[in-house]
């Protein structure tokens, strides 16, 4: 089918049942081969939330098979002439949420391509898997063997790096280190990080990271505590637990990150932990709307209300050698890939602690090219 020697196969997902842990093992045909492509061979992908929004249509229908996954690290078996980034065959490399933009290539200009945030290009932003490439070829992603993508967003693993603990930062991990970066976490500041899961433990390392005076975790429990405070966290507020959470609390945080994604969480009370110009950052996408937003905590401290949609390739390399320097390490559990569909089930089950990695257990390392 891709004109080479290994077969592109992984877990298929054909409608909305897949997500369920219905996805099933097949062949799929890459994207046409370009010479700034690359063929990886996976060695592990990481479990997104995104993963299973995307099987079961959630945020709007899927073209379906899908192949999801978009937190891939392997080696690259295949480099066409016009590779970008000195990528080269036997080079370890990981692929996030992004695999391709418009980049300028197209007559319409896009400024922000030009200006270096492609994560955010409105011409022709193609998603890791599930989205379609300029030359018309379909995304796959890395609950799979081999991907083929363009080279521009590949980006190399740094040495002394585990491949396990590379492929959630490529996507949970660049998704909160980027808007923490941007926003100014660092010393003297006070991060509130609300939920404690795959986006919300790197938020909380990110942050301690970055210098900040103080990391809050924000959940319904306190059954998550004492991994907080592991983690590196300064403090918790169970909101559950105690009815006078706000009270004690408010105007306390000058950022924080919410990665919870629940129709039903006290958003309008989170705003109030806000100290005078807060910024509230909200990363967590439920299928569904947010709660309605009420305007007095936005007026009377002047609050900032934003988003922030994964990372650029830049920002994957400047995270990963923060993430060397400061020694930060996910909390993950490793998967045989041929588990996958039992993998997604458990992750919507609340049971990762706090990501969930596949890996391809006959995967062997392709020699470096000279």
């Amino acid at each position: 089918m891709s004109g080479t020697d290994y077969k592109f196969e992984g877990w298929l997902g054909f409608d909305k049942s897949s997500a369920h842990g219905n996805m099933q093992w097949g062949e799929f045909e890459p994207k046409p081969w370009e010479e700034t492509d690359i063929d990886i061979k996976i060695e592990c992908c990481g479990v997104c939330g995104s993963d299973i929004h995307t099987l079961r249509s959630g945020w709007g229908p899927t073209n379906y098979p899908c192949c999801v996954g978009h937190e891939v690290v392997g080696t690259v078996v295949r480099a066409g002439s016009k590779v970008e980034g000195g990528i080269k065959v036997g080079d370890r490399v990981g692929v996030g949420a992004q695999s391709d933009a418009c980049r300028n290539r197209t007559d319409k200009h896009c400024k922000i391509c030009a200006d270096g945030n492609y994560n955010y290009c409105r011409v022709h932003h193609v998603g890791t898997y599930n989205g379609v490439y300029m030359n018309g070829g379909k995304s796959y992603g890395g609950y799979a063997t081999y991907q083929r993508v363009p080279s521009f967003f590949a980006v190399k693993i740094p040495e002394s790096m585990p491949s396990s603990h590379a492929a959630p930062m490529l996507c949970a991990g660049v998704t909160t280190y980027a808007p923490l970066k941007f926003h100014g976490v660092g010393p003297g500041k006070r991060v509130g990080v609300i939920g404690l899961g795959g986006l919300g433990h790197f938020g909380v390392m990110w942050a301690k990271a970055l210098g900040a005076e103080e990391v809050v975790v924000i959940s319904r429990s306190s059954s998550k505590k004492a991994d907080a405070m592991a983690m590196g966290a300064t403090g918790f507020i169970a909101t559950g637990e105690d009815p006078e959470w706000l009270n004690k609390n408010r105007s306390s945080l000058d950022i924080i990150l919410c990665t919870a994604s629940s129709a039903d969480m006290p958003f309008n009370d989170y705003l109030f932990l806000l100290d005078l110009d807060g910024v509230f950052i909200q990363v967590g996408a439920p299928d569904d709307d947010l709660p309605r937003i009420k305007q007095m905590a936005l007026i009377f401290n002047r609050i900032k209300l934003t988003g922030s949609l994964i990372g650029s390739p830049d920002d994957i390399r400047e995270m990963f050698q923060l993430a060397v320097d400061k020694k930060v390490q996910p909390w993950i559990s490793e998967i045989p890939m041929k588990e996958a569909n039992k993998a997604i089930v458990d992750f919507e089950d609340g049971k990762p602690r706090y990501r969930f990695v596949l890996k391809n257990e006959d995967y062997t390392p392709v020699p470096a090219q000279a």
